[in-house]
Order: C-alpha cells, then structure tokens, then sequence
C-alpha cells in the first residue's frame, strides 16, 4: 500500500513538473520571433486593482495577439486590432495592481469595439506599442489621432 502511494506521488510530481516545463517551452516559443513582448492584459475590471493576467504579445501586421502565459493553447487569448484600438491614456500601476502586473509596467488604458482595453508592458514596450499604434499603412486612420 505505501508503495502505491509513493508511485501515486511521484506520477503527479512528474506530471506537473512536466506542465511547468511545457509552459517555459511555450513562453520560449511565443517570445523568439521578432514583435513579440512581455504584456499583462487586464480580463476583467469589477475588482478594483484585479483581473489582470501575464500574458505574451505578439505584433502581426494589423493586430496584436495576446497569449495567456498559463495556458496551454496556442491560439491567442485576445486580439486587439489596430484598426479598432483607441489609447485613451496611461498610467503607473496603484494599489494592488503593483502586485498584478510585472514590476515597473506601465498601464495603457484603451478603448475598442470591445469596450475598455487595459495593457500592461514595460515602458520601451509601450513606446513600441504606441509607433505600431501610429504606423498605420497611407490612407488609414487611427482612432484617437490627427489626421496629418
């Protein structure tokens, strides 16, 4: 009987320890292309400083795939468009989002089709993200800018 209860702990510390693995393989992949950052989303907005989520980013032409860092999927989570994607301002993280997000982010607060967009990215991120924002093709207009 303990024998049995040996062998059922060590198959189940080898089965996480297996997901870990494959969750760093995954992060590894989804992070070696050129475009792709570190990124939080923020999922859901009824807590105050909650709902955040540590995620990869992925630039692909028009849009910005957000992967879950905790998943095991490979279609993206959530994708936000250029075309649709409105920055409405930004911030440093307050209260519990300190812990939330990755240390010294920056929140960028958006609006599309969806309603209300938060991200999460380091300060060279957001720089990056916001040329991508302006780097529109001729001819195309992004919300919330000028039109030159």
């Amino acid at each position: 009987m303990a024998v049995e209860v040996v062998v059922a702990i060590a198959v189940a510390v080898a089965a996480v320890g297996l997901v870990l693995v494959v969750l760093a393989l995954r992060r590894r992949v989804l992070l070696r292309p050129a475009g792709s950052i570190d990124m939080s989303l923020r999922t859901r907005f009824g807590r105050i400083g909650g709902g955040w989520a540590l995620g990869v980013g992925r630039y692909t032409g028009e849009d910005l795939h957000w992967y879950r860092l905790f998943a095991l999927t490979v279609k993206p989570a959530r994708t936000l468009s250029r075309r649709e994607l409105q920055v409405i301002g930004r911030r440093q993280p307050s209260g519990a989002e300190s812990w939330a997000v990755q240390a010294g982010a920056v929140i960028v607060e958006c609006q599309d089709d969806a309603g209300p967009v938060q991200v999460a990215m380091s300060a060279g991120a957001v720089t990056g993200f916001l040329s991508w924002l302006e780097s529109a093709p001729p001819g195309f207009t992004v919300p919330g800018y000028a039109a030159s």
